[in-house]
């Protein structure tokens, strides 16, 4: 039995088509399908079928995918020993992030890997929770998160990592009333207008718990991506938002403030394929994103303390 077969098999059950396959691998769609067709004649079953203009895997065919997530997990994990072995591990680490999270994490994350021999080719991004976790299809670490839990939907059968527990805070325009309070309850904001974020984000959550503790509805004015272009808004006094608490700047003609009775925290995550987690340099990676965090909290918990 190929390796190289049962990863071919998985390309296809996360990706759905030859074609996303033969993109993914740099490779034409007919080597991908003489590929399959070479896997069929030396495993001697069908592991493919026609649907529509184009194919599904067989029963045999999803269990080997699902078996090849074992392969090459046991192989990574010899591959990371080997590399324990020769020393530190060095190599490229392919990592994508959430914006804001990217921001406080990732700097400070590149100094040491780079110290170590270690390179990382970053991509930021900003998605639903739910499609971080298609993401590890195309990179080693995936940075997103939830407001959920600590496995972010989608990312179920991902190695998961909590790296931080973040505050988001409640932004309003500083001549608000609501600026005034040291921290806000659901019946304080309520009632005021909103700059949301789309519709399977996870801020969005926090304004549904408004929502449901108070029995009112919401209303949301603007559903903005960029913290940024939210801040703006709420300093045009457009409405109020929920901003991140770690990289909100400060930022005239807007203050945070604390908004308590519902969960306003998120996990931030980092998320692998189960192989690729076991890589030695994609571990050293991780530990690297939660020892910044960890420094982070200690050192923003000592400045809340003096100030206090």
């Amino acid at each position: 039995m190929d390796v190289r077969h049962l990863v071919l098999l998985r390309e296809l059950a996360e990706r759905g088509s030859v074609t996303a396959v033969a993109v993914a691998t740099h490779r034409t769609g007919s080597a991908v399908s003489q590929q399959l067709r070479t896997a069929e004649r030396d495993l001697g079953v069908a592991l493919v079928e026609p649907v529509g203009r184009g194919i599904r895997l067989t029963d045999a065919g999803r269990l080997l995918a699902e078996a090849s997530v074992d392969v090459e997990t046991a192989l990574a994990r010899v591959e990371a020993r080997l590399d324990e072995f020769r020393g530190r591990p060095t190599g490229r680490v392919r990592v994508a992030a959430l914006t804001s999270a990217a921001e406080f994490l990732v700097p400070g994350a590149l100094a040491v890997l780079a110290a170590d021999g270690i390179a990382v080719e970053l991509t930021d991004t900003d998605v639903s929770e739910a499609h971080y976790a298609d993401l590890a299809a195309d990179h080693d670490v995936v940075i997103g998160h939830s407001l959920l839990g600590a496995v972010p939907a989608g990312a179920e059968r991902l190695a998961s990592t909590v790296l931080v527990r973040e505050p988001i805070d409640v932004a309003v325009p500083s001549g608000h009333a609501l600026a005034a309070k040291d921290e806000l309850s659901p019946r304080d904001v309520v009632d005021e207008t909103w700059v949301g974020v789309p519709a399977g984000y996870p801020f969005e959550t926090v304004l549904d718990s408004v929502a449901r503790v108070t029995g009112r509805p919401v209303t949301v004015t603007q559903r903005i991506r960029d913290n940024r272009i939210a801040e703006a808004l709420v300093a045009a006094e457009v409405g109020l938002a929920l901003l991140p608490r770690f990289t909100t700047r400060p930022r005239d003609g807007v203050v945070l403030r604390p908004l308590r009775g519902v969960n306003a925290r998120r996990w931030v995550v980092a998320m692998s394929r189960p192989d690729r987690a076991q890589r030695a340099v994609v571990r050293r990676a991780v530990d690297a994103l939660r020892d910044v965090a960890r420094r982070d909290v200690a050192r923003r918990d000592v400045a809340r303390n003096a100030a206090g």
